[in-house]
Protein backbone atom coordinates (compact mmCIF):
# COMPACT_ATOMS: atom_id res chain seq x y z
CA UNK A 1 0.00 0.00 0.00
CA UNK A 2 2.81 2.44 -0.68
CA UNK A 3 4.40 2.41 -4.09
CA UNK A 4 1.99 -0.44 -4.98
CA UNK A 5 -0.53 1.02 -7.37
CA UNK A 6 -2.65 -0.20 -10.22
CA UNK A 7 -4.59 1.14 -13.15
CA UNK A 8 -7.51 -1.01 -11.98
CA UNK A 9 -8.67 0.05 -8.48
CA UNK A 10 -11.44 -2.53 -8.50
CA UNK A 11 -8.90 -5.33 -8.78
CA UNK A 12 -7.05 -4.02 -5.73
CA UNK A 13 -10.24 -3.78 -3.73
CA UNK A 14 -11.23 -7.33 -4.59
CA UNK A 15 -7.77 -8.55 -3.66
CA UNK A 16 -8.14 -6.96 -0.25
CA UNK A 17 -11.61 -8.39 0.22
CA UNK A 18 -10.40 -11.82 -0.87
CA UNK A 19 -7.49 -11.64 1.56
CA UNK A 20 -9.86 -10.73 4.38
CA UNK A 21 -12.20 -13.58 3.43
CA UNK A 22 -9.33 -16.09 3.45
CA UNK A 23 -8.26 -15.00 6.92
CA UNK A 24 -11.82 -15.13 8.25
CA UNK A 25 -11.96 -18.75 7.09
CA UNK A 26 -8.66 -19.42 8.87
CA UNK A 27 -10.02 -17.87 12.04
CA UNK A 28 -13.18 -19.94 11.90
CA UNK A 29 -11.48 -23.27 11.18
CA UNK A 30 -8.09 -23.19 12.85
CA UNK A 31 -8.05 -20.29 15.29
CA UNK A 32 -5.65 -17.37 15.32
CA UNK A 33 -2.17 -18.60 16.16
CA UNK A 34 1.30 -17.13 15.84
CA UNK A 35 4.52 -19.13 15.72
CA UNK A 36 7.81 -17.52 16.58
CA UNK A 37 10.64 -19.10 14.62
CA UNK A 38 14.28 -18.94 15.58
CA UNK A 39 16.11 -16.30 13.58
CA UNK A 40 18.67 -17.47 11.08
CA UNK A 41 22.16 -16.04 11.17
CA UNK A 42 22.48 -12.90 9.06
CA UNK A 43 25.32 -10.56 8.18
CA UNK A 44 23.96 -7.94 10.58
CA UNK A 45 23.63 -10.43 13.43
CA UNK A 46 27.17 -11.68 12.73
CA UNK A 47 28.47 -8.11 12.94
CA UNK A 48 26.61 -7.53 16.21
CA UNK A 49 27.97 -10.79 17.65
CA UNK A 50 31.51 -9.76 16.71
CA UNK A 51 30.92 -6.35 18.33
CA UNK A 52 29.82 -8.06 21.56
CA UNK A 53 33.17 -9.85 21.69
CA UNK A 54 35.22 -6.78 20.76
CA UNK A 55 37.07 -4.10 22.67
CA UNK A 56 38.57 -0.64 22.21
CA UNK A 57 41.33 0.92 24.26
CA UNK A 58 41.48 -2.20 26.40
CA UNK A 59 37.78 -1.96 27.37
CA UNK A 60 34.87 -4.12 26.29
CA UNK A 61 32.42 -2.56 23.89
CA UNK A 62 28.99 -1.66 25.31
CA UNK A 63 25.87 -3.73 24.71
CA UNK A 64 24.65 -2.80 21.19
CA UNK A 65 21.09 -2.84 22.56
CA UNK A 66 21.90 -0.29 25.24
CA UNK A 67 19.85 2.88 25.23
CA UNK A 68 20.82 5.54 22.69
CA UNK A 69 21.97 7.94 25.43
CA UNK A 70 24.45 5.33 26.74
CA UNK A 71 25.79 4.64 23.24
CA UNK A 72 26.02 8.35 22.43
CA UNK A 73 28.17 8.87 25.53
CA UNK A 74 30.34 5.91 24.57
CA UNK A 75 31.07 7.17 21.06
CA UNK A 76 31.68 10.70 22.38
CA UNK A 77 34.38 9.29 24.68
CA UNK A 78 36.39 7.88 21.74
CA UNK A 79 38.95 9.50 19.49
CA UNK A 80 38.15 10.03 15.82
CA UNK A 81 40.57 7.23 14.96
CA UNK A 82 38.88 4.83 17.39
CA UNK A 83 35.42 5.60 16.01
CA UNK A 84 36.56 5.10 12.42
CA UNK A 85 38.27 1.83 13.34
CA UNK A 86 35.02 0.51 14.85
CA UNK A 87 33.10 1.54 11.74
CA UNK A 88 35.53 -0.39 9.52
CA UNK A 89 35.67 -3.42 11.82
CA UNK A 90 31.93 -3.74 12.53
CA UNK A 91 30.26 -1.83 9.68
CA UNK A 92 26.78 -3.32 9.86
CA UNK A 93 26.68 -3.10 13.66
CA UNK A 94 27.77 0.55 13.75
CA UNK A 95 25.79 1.49 10.65
CA UNK A 96 22.53 0.36 12.28
CA UNK A 97 23.27 1.38 15.86
CA UNK A 98 20.86 3.89 17.34
CA UNK A 99 23.01 6.23 19.40
CA UNK A 100 26.01 6.21 17.08
CA UNK A 101 26.68 9.63 15.49
CA UNK A 102 24.94 9.98 12.12
CA UNK A 103 28.18 10.78 10.29
CA UNK A 104 29.79 7.64 11.66
CA UNK A 105 26.80 5.57 10.60
CA UNK A 106 27.06 6.97 7.08
CA UNK A 107 30.74 5.95 6.91
CA UNK A 108 30.07 2.49 8.36
CA UNK A 109 27.28 1.87 5.88
CA UNK A 110 29.54 2.83 2.99
CA UNK A 111 31.86 0.03 4.11
CA UNK A 112 28.91 -2.36 4.46
CA UNK A 113 27.54 -1.42 1.04
CA UNK A 114 30.91 -1.97 -0.62
CA UNK A 115 31.04 -5.43 0.96
CA UNK A 116 27.49 -6.15 -0.20
CA UNK A 117 28.38 -5.12 -3.76
CA UNK A 118 31.18 -7.69 -3.80
CA UNK A 119 28.89 -10.37 -2.39
CA UNK A 120 26.20 -9.80 -5.02
CA UNK A 121 28.77 -9.63 -7.82
CA UNK A 122 29.97 -13.09 -6.82
CA UNK A 123 26.39 -14.34 -6.68
CA UNK A 124 25.78 -13.16 -10.24
CA UNK A 125 28.10 -15.91 -11.50
CA UNK A 126 27.30 -18.52 -8.84
CA UNK A 127 26.37 -21.70 -10.72
CA UNK A 128 24.36 -22.90 -7.71
CA UNK A 129 21.81 -20.13 -8.32
CA UNK A 130 19.12 -20.23 -10.96
CA UNK A 131 19.22 -17.73 -13.78
CA UNK A 132 16.50 -15.77 -12.00
CA UNK A 133 18.53 -15.81 -8.80
CA UNK A 134 21.57 -14.48 -10.63
CA UNK A 135 19.47 -11.70 -12.13
CA UNK A 136 18.18 -10.68 -8.71
CA UNK A 137 21.79 -10.58 -7.49
CA UNK A 138 22.60 -8.24 -10.35
CA UNK A 139 19.72 -5.94 -9.46
CA UNK A 140 20.79 -5.87 -5.83
CA UNK A 141 24.39 -5.13 -6.81
CA UNK A 142 23.31 -2.17 -8.93
CA UNK A 143 21.08 -0.88 -6.13
CA UNK A 144 23.95 -1.03 -3.64
CA UNK A 145 26.30 0.68 -6.10
CA UNK A 146 23.81 3.52 -6.52
CA UNK A 147 23.55 3.91 -2.74
CA UNK A 148 27.34 4.40 -2.65
CA UNK A 149 27.33 7.25 -5.16
CA UNK A 150 27.29 11.03 -4.74
CA UNK A 151 27.95 11.13 -1.01
CA UNK A 152 24.56 9.70 -0.09
CA UNK A 153 23.88 9.58 3.66
CA UNK A 154 22.72 6.04 4.42
CA UNK A 155 21.57 5.95 8.05
CA UNK A 156 20.60 2.25 8.10
CA UNK A 157 21.36 -0.70 5.85
CA UNK A 158 20.56 -4.38 6.26
CA UNK A 159 21.00 -6.56 3.14
CA UNK A 160 19.33 -9.64 4.61
CA UNK A 161 16.27 -10.96 2.81
CA UNK A 162 14.36 -8.21 1.03
CA UNK A 163 16.44 -5.73 3.02
CA UNK A 164 15.96 -2.52 5.00
CA UNK A 165 17.43 0.95 4.65
CA UNK A 166 17.14 4.59 5.68
CA UNK A 167 18.62 7.68 4.05
CA UNK A 168 19.03 11.26 5.26
CA UNK A 169 18.59 14.41 3.18
CA UNK A 170 20.13 17.48 4.82
CA UNK A 171 22.23 17.91 7.96
CA UNK A 172 20.65 15.78 10.67
CA UNK A 173 22.97 17.06 13.42
CA UNK A 174 22.18 20.75 12.78
CA UNK A 175 18.53 20.46 11.76
CA UNK A 176 15.96 22.78 13.33
CA UNK A 177 13.11 20.60 12.02
CA UNK A 178 13.23 16.87 11.16
CA UNK A 179 10.79 15.01 8.93
CA UNK A 180 10.54 11.22 8.79
CA UNK A 181 8.78 9.46 5.91
CA UNK A 182 7.26 6.09 6.79
CA UNK A 183 6.29 4.11 3.64
CA UNK A 184 4.06 1.07 3.32
CA UNK A 185 3.52 -2.16 1.39
CA UNK A 186 6.15 -3.49 -1.03
CA UNK A 187 8.96 -1.37 0.41
CA UNK A 188 12.33 -3.12 0.27
CA UNK A 189 15.86 -2.47 -0.96
CA UNK A 190 14.93 -2.90 -4.61
CA UNK A 191 11.99 -0.49 -4.31
CA UNK A 192 13.79 1.96 -2.00
CA UNK A 193 14.21 4.19 -5.03
CA UNK A 194 12.77 4.14 -8.54
CA UNK A 195 13.62 5.69 -11.88
CA UNK A 196 10.06 5.49 -13.20
CA UNK A 197 7.45 6.96 -10.83
CA UNK A 198 10.25 8.04 -8.55
CA UNK A 199 8.01 9.98 -6.15
CA UNK A 200 6.25 6.74 -5.21
CA UNK A 201 9.44 5.35 -3.60
CA UNK A 202 10.93 6.41 -0.22
CA UNK A 203 14.02 8.10 -1.69
CA UNK A 204 11.95 10.07 -4.19
CA UNK A 205 9.43 11.00 -1.51
CA UNK A 206 12.15 12.27 0.81
CA UNK A 207 14.05 14.18 -1.87
CA UNK A 208 10.84 15.84 -3.04
CA UNK A 209 9.81 16.79 0.51
CA UNK A 210 13.29 18.13 1.33
CA UNK A 211 13.23 20.39 -1.75
CA UNK A 212 9.70 21.57 -0.92
CA UNK A 213 10.65 22.36 2.68
CA UNK A 214 13.62 24.41 1.56
CA UNK A 215 11.38 26.30 -0.85
CA UNK A 216 8.75 26.88 1.85
CA UNK A 217 11.29 28.23 4.34
CA UNK A 218 14.80 28.80 2.95
CA UNK A 219 16.14 29.96 6.34
CA UNK A 220 14.96 26.89 8.26
CA UNK A 221 17.53 24.10 8.55
CA UNK A 222 15.65 20.92 7.80
CA UNK A 223 16.49 17.24 7.45
CA UNK A 224 14.30 14.53 5.93
CA UNK A 225 14.70 10.80 6.54
CA UNK A 226 13.50 8.22 4.03
CA UNK A 227 12.83 5.51 6.61
CA UNK A 228 12.39 2.04 5.13
CA UNK A 229 14.01 0.33 8.11
CA UNK A 230 11.24 -2.16 8.85
CA UNK A 231 9.99 -5.29 7.08
CA UNK A 232 6.93 -4.08 5.18
CA UNK A 233 4.19 -6.41 3.92
CA UNK A 234 4.69 -7.72 0.40
CA UNK A 235 1.60 -7.08 -1.69
CA UNK A 236 -2.03 -7.08 -0.62
CA UNK A 237 -2.62 -10.09 1.59
CA UNK A 238 -2.80 -11.22 5.18
CA UNK A 239 0.24 -9.21 6.30
CA UNK A 240 -1.16 -5.97 4.88
CA UNK A 241 -4.60 -6.65 6.41
CA UNK A 242 -3.22 -7.06 9.94
CA UNK A 243 -0.91 -5.09 12.23
CA UNK A 244 1.75 -7.77 12.61
CA UNK A 245 4.32 -5.99 10.43
CA UNK A 246 3.27 -2.65 11.88
CA UNK A 247 3.94 -3.76 15.45
CA UNK A 248 7.56 -4.60 14.67
CA UNK A 249 7.84 -1.45 12.57
CA UNK A 250 6.51 0.67 15.41
CA UNK A 251 9.21 -0.60 17.77
CA UNK A 252 11.90 0.16 15.20
CA UNK A 253 10.43 3.58 14.42
CA UNK A 254 10.38 4.62 18.07
CA UNK A 255 13.96 3.37 18.49
CA UNK A 256 15.02 5.65 15.64
CA UNK A 257 13.12 8.65 17.00
CA UNK A 258 14.65 8.30 20.48
CA UNK A 259 18.13 8.22 18.98
CA UNK A 260 17.83 11.31 16.76
CA UNK A 261 20.42 13.96 17.63
CA UNK A 262 19.50 17.33 19.08
CA UNK A 263 16.09 18.51 20.19
CA UNK A 264 14.49 19.59 16.91
CA UNK A 265 10.75 18.95 16.55
CA UNK A 266 9.93 15.90 14.44
CA UNK A 267 7.09 15.41 11.95
CA UNK A 268 6.05 11.96 10.73
CA UNK A 269 4.70 11.56 7.19
CA UNK A 270 3.08 8.16 6.95
CA UNK A 271 1.91 6.81 3.61
CA UNK A 272 -0.58 3.95 3.18
CA UNK A 273 0.40 0.97 5.42
CA UNK A 274 3.01 3.31 6.91
CA UNK A 275 0.10 5.05 8.62
CA UNK A 276 -0.68 1.76 10.36
CA UNK A 277 2.91 1.72 11.63
CA UNK A 278 2.56 5.30 12.86
CA UNK A 279 -0.79 4.54 14.48
CA UNK A 280 0.64 1.60 16.43
CA UNK A 281 3.72 3.64 17.40
CA UNK A 282 1.77 6.74 18.43
CA UNK A 283 1.22 6.01 22.12
CA UNK A 284 4.96 5.55 22.70
CA UNK A 285 6.33 8.41 20.59
CA UNK A 286 8.91 10.74 22.15
CA UNK A 287 7.56 14.14 23.16
CA UNK A 288 9.55 15.86 20.41
CA UNK A 289 7.23 14.36 17.77
CA UNK A 290 4.99 17.30 16.96
CA UNK A 291 3.00 15.98 14.00
CA UNK A 292 1.69 12.76 12.47
CA UNK A 293 0.46 13.30 8.92
CA UNK A 294 -1.07 10.36 7.06
CA UNK A 295 -1.86 10.06 3.36
CA UNK A 296 -3.80 7.33 1.56
CA UNK A 297 -4.34 5.58 4.88
CA UNK A 298 -6.19 2.25 5.31
CA UNK A 299 -6.64 3.18 9.00
CA UNK A 300 -4.52 3.74 12.10
CA UNK A 301 -5.86 0.91 14.31
CA UNK A 302 -8.05 3.26 16.35
CA UNK A 303 -11.59 4.66 16.02
CA UNK A 304 -10.62 8.26 16.79
CA UNK A 305 -7.47 10.35 16.64
CA UNK A 306 -7.67 11.02 20.37
CA UNK A 307 -7.31 7.28 21.01
CA UNK A 308 -3.78 7.32 19.53
CA UNK A 309 -2.52 8.46 22.92
CA UNK A 310 -0.18 11.18 21.68
CA UNK A 311 -0.13 14.97 22.05
CA UNK A 312 1.15 15.25 18.47
CA UNK A 313 -1.11 16.98 15.95
CA UNK A 314 -2.80 14.41 13.69
CA UNK A 315 -3.28 15.34 10.03
CA UNK A 316 -4.88 13.27 7.26
CA UNK A 317 -5.42 13.54 3.53
CA UNK A 318 -6.66 11.45 0.63
CA UNK A 319 -6.95 12.48 -2.97
CA UNK A 320 -10.16 11.84 -4.89
CA UNK A 321 -8.54 9.30 -7.23
CA UNK A 322 -6.96 7.12 -4.55
CA UNK A 323 -8.33 3.55 -4.67
CA UNK A 324 -7.66 3.13 -0.94
CA UNK A 325 -10.99 4.86 -0.26
CA UNK A 326 -12.75 1.69 -1.43
CA UNK A 327 -11.16 -0.71 1.07
CA UNK A 328 -13.26 -1.74 4.10
CA UNK A 329 -12.58 0.70 6.95
CA UNK A 330 -13.14 -1.77 9.76
CA UNK A 331 -11.30 -3.85 12.33
CA UNK A 332 -12.50 -7.26 13.46
CA UNK A 333 -10.45 -9.98 15.11
CA UNK A 334 -7.22 -8.22 14.18
CA UNK A 335 -8.20 -7.81 10.54
CA UNK A 336 -8.49 -4.40 8.95
CA UNK A 337 -7.14 -1.16 10.36
CA UNK A 338 -10.14 0.67 11.77
CA UNK A 339 -11.77 3.99 11.01
CA UNK A 340 -11.10 6.18 8.01
CA UNK A 341 -8.68 8.95 9.13
CA UNK A 342 -10.25 11.53 6.79
CA UNK A 343 -13.78 10.93 8.12
CA UNK A 344 -15.18 13.73 10.32
CA UNK A 345 -15.78 11.30 13.18
CA UNK A 346 -12.09 10.37 13.35
CA UNK A 347 -11.09 13.87 14.38
CA UNK A 348 -7.90 14.45 12.37
CA UNK A 349 -7.09 17.76 10.72
CA UNK A 350 -8.05 16.99 7.12
CA UNK A 351 -5.78 18.53 4.48
CA UNK A 352 -6.18 19.20 0.78
CA UNK A 353 -4.56 16.71 -1.59
CA UNK A 354 -5.61 18.55 -4.75
CA UNK A 355 -3.64 17.60 -7.89
CA UNK A 356 -2.26 14.40 -6.32
CA UNK A 357 -2.82 11.48 -8.69
CA UNK A 358 -3.77 8.04 -7.42
CA UNK A 359 -2.45 6.21 -4.39
CA UNK A 360 1.21 6.98 -4.98
CA UNK A 361 1.10 10.64 -6.00
CA UNK A 362 1.16 12.52 -2.71
CA UNK A 363 4.81 13.59 -2.91
CA UNK A 364 4.75 14.79 -6.52
CA UNK A 365 5.83 18.42 -7.03
CA UNK A 366 3.00 20.84 -7.74
CA UNK A 367 0.45 19.08 -5.52
CA UNK A 368 -1.35 20.50 -2.50
CA UNK A 369 -0.37 17.34 -0.66
CA UNK A 370 3.38 18.03 -1.01
CA UNK A 371 2.97 21.73 -0.22
CA UNK A 372 1.01 20.84 2.91
CA UNK A 373 3.61 18.30 3.99
CA UNK A 374 6.34 20.89 3.52
CA UNK A 375 4.49 23.53 5.55
CA UNK A 376 3.97 21.05 8.37
CA UNK A 377 7.60 19.98 8.14
CA UNK A 378 8.89 23.54 8.65
CA UNK A 379 6.23 24.43 11.22
CA UNK A 380 4.26 26.82 8.97
CA UNK A 381 0.92 25.60 10.25
CA UNK A 382 -1.02 28.72 9.32
CA UNK A 383 -0.09 28.16 5.66
CA UNK A 384 -1.57 24.68 5.27
CA UNK A 385 -4.52 24.23 2.93
CA UNK A 386 -7.50 22.38 4.36
CA UNK A 387 -9.71 19.95 2.48
CA UNK A 388 -12.73 22.19 3.12
CA UNK A 389 -13.23 25.86 2.42
CA UNK A 390 -13.74 27.00 6.02
CA UNK A 391 -10.17 26.24 7.19
CA UNK A 392 -11.29 23.73 9.82
CA UNK A 393 -7.92 21.96 9.82
CA UNK A 394 -6.24 25.09 11.24
CA UNK A 395 -8.70 25.68 14.09
CA UNK A 396 -7.10 25.83 17.52
CA UNK A 397 -3.51 25.67 16.32
CA UNK A 398 -1.08 27.25 18.77
CA UNK A 399 2.46 28.37 18.08
CA UNK A 400 2.90 30.91 15.33
CA UNK A 401 4.15 29.90 11.93
CA UNK A 402 7.93 29.68 11.52
CA UNK A 403 7.60 30.27 7.81
CA UNK A 404 5.08 31.19 5.17
CA UNK A 405 4.69 30.12 1.62
CA UNK A 406 6.25 32.60 -0.79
Amino acid sequence: MTSFDSSSPQINVWRMLLALAVVFVMLATTGWTATRHGRESTALQASLSAWEQGSVGGHRLPDPDAGPARLTRFFASLTVQQRDALARRYPLAVGNMNGAPPGLRYRANRVALAQAVRTERDRMSDARLSRAGQQVAGKRMHRFESMLRNGRQILAFDPDGSGRAAEVFGDLDRAERISVIVPGVDTNLLTFQRTYRGYSAPVGMAGSLYAAERAASPTTRTAVIAWADYTAPAGLGIDSATAMRAEDGAVRLNALLRALPGRAPVSLFCHSYGSVVCGVAAHDLPQRVADIAVAGSPGMRVAKAEHLGTPARVWAMRDATDWIQDVPYLEFGGLGHGADPVSPAFGARVLSARDADGHAGYFAPGTDSLRNFADIGVGAYDAVRCADEDGACRVGLSGASMAGRA
